[in-house]
């Protein structure tokens, strides 16, 4: 048997020194229930305004508009995989994970080669993005950010080398190809996402913020050089942004449509929102393009108003904190990447889209996560939950390094401490400072 297949075994079965049985290990109290119940109150109330945006109802009508029927079947798929995903170690996932990122690579590249029947792979307003599964559409850039974090997880979980500027070269390999493979498609939105994430997961690894910060200065001087290179339609984005910052409503009927008619809702809304009926008739009437998915926040504040919107942001900012507290009591360095690089997801996609929908952000097609109409969005943020509710049920199994520590942030009898550690689970005191 082979030492990967070994480990494998030994993880199920409970064997080797230090360890014991799975079900033995599990703790049902833990932060990943508030990152679970506001997860299902989110995607209760993306629903419902799924079905706000979708149809006029006339009085004592409670059939749902047919895209939040769907949306429904899509929550009970989601809950299911989350509980799936939940069960095994996410050490065992962690061994997946290679494996994982390539397949989702090679779906990624397959969109892009061309030939492709369009009745399988069909253009979507201009994104070669989606492949038709007869059901549904599928996205594999949706379950790339799940690999993503996952094969970063596993890379990092006992080396030391982003801590050296240099050492940063492979973490920013891995997010390059899949961020350059669907910046191509062109999906710029879901592209955006993959280094926040990655930055997220190197901070909680111990990267140096001054390494960072200069990548990020240098990224802000070269990004007027990628200006030329972006399409017509971005660059049209970007230009209707600062014109519509400078009070200019020219573009307002035009390639500021959409924005201008999600800031119309928005402040319809006002303080407590309007009633069922007028937030539907003020949907219906003012034709805002993806109601029901990039722009559905606009649709939540014209139905709840401001007051409603805030409670929104609240419950996202539950999900986020649960992970990240997931990701604090997490002695493990795999479970506790994960946990972080998959919160800077969520994090940043909420802010993204909250921001095209308010006019502070060029509208790039982002999605609203558990609250955007969408099989693959919503199924991915229930794999994530999923994940975080693994990390959190499941104690580290020995052998582990407890936490990321290093020489240059340590008193000298800390790290004979945690050399004393290492050697009692096993590993060497070199490997468990290197």
């Amino acid at each position: 048997m082979s030492s990967m297949a070994t480990r494998v075994f030994r993880l199920i079965r409970g064997g080797g020194r230090g360890t014991e049985p799975v079900y033995k290990s599990i703790r049902m109290v833990n932060f990943s229930w508030v990152s679970v119940v506001a997860a299902l109150l989110i995607t209760l109330v993306g629903v419902y305004s799924i079905d706000v945006s979708g149809q006029l109802r006339s009085s004592g009508d409670m059939e749902l508009a047919a895209v939040a029927a769907k949306q429904v079947v899509f929550l009970i798929i989601g809950m299911l995989a989350c509980v799936v995903i939940a069960l095994p170690h996410y050490r065992l996932v962690g061994y997946m994970s290679i494996a994982m990122f390539v397949l989702c690579i090679g779906l990624l590249i397959f969109l892009l080669v061309p030939g492709v029947p369009t009745w399988l792979v069909r253009p979507r307003n201009g994104a070669r993005a989606w492949i038709n599964l007869g059901l549904m559409d599928f996205q594999p850039s949706e379950l790339t950010k799940i690999a993503f974090v996952l094969v970063i997880a596993w890379y990092m979980r006992y080396r030391s080398q982003h801590r050296k500027i240099r050492g940063l070269i492979v973490p920013g390999i891995i997010a390059a190809i899949p961020v350059g493979l669907i910046t191509v498609q062109p999906d710029l939105g879901t592209s955006s996402l993959f280094v926040p994430a990655l930055f997220a997961m190197l901070i909680a690894a111990g990267a140096k913020l001054r390494h960072l910060s200069l990548i990020v200065v240098c990224a802000a001087l070269a990004a007027p050089a990628a200006y030329p290179f972006m399409q017509p339609h971005q660059k049209q984005r970007i230009v209707a942004m600062v014109k519509q910052f400078q009070g200019d409503d020219s573009t307002s009927f035009d390639i500021n449509y959409q924005s201008d008619k999600a800031q119309t809702l928005i402040g319809a809304g006002q303080g407590a929102g309007m009633s069922d009926s007028a937030a539907r008739a003020v949907v219906y009437y003012n034709k805002l393009p993806e109601a029901h998915n990039d722009m559905i926040f606009a649709v939540v504040v014209a139905r709840f108003g401001f007051l409603g919107g805030a409670a929104v942001l609240a419950l996202y900012g539950l999900w986020v904190g649960g992970a990240l507290m997931v990701a604090a009591s997490c002695r493990e360095p795999l479970g506790r990447l994960v946990a972080v690089g998959l919160s800077a997801f969520i994090a940043a996609q909420v802010v993204i889209n909250i921001g095209m929908n308010l006019g502070i952000l060029p509208i790039i097609g982002i999605t609203l996560p558990f609250m955007s109409y969408g099989g693959s969005s919503l199924l991915t943020c229930w794999l994530m939950t999923g994940l975080i509710v693994n990390v959190a049920l499941h104690r580290p199994r020995p052998p582990y390094r407890s936490s990321f520590e290093f020489a240059d942030d340590e008193g000298p009898d800390t790290m004979l401490a945690t050399r004393a550690y290492g050697r009692k689970i096993g590993f060497s005191g070199r490997a468990i400072t290197r």
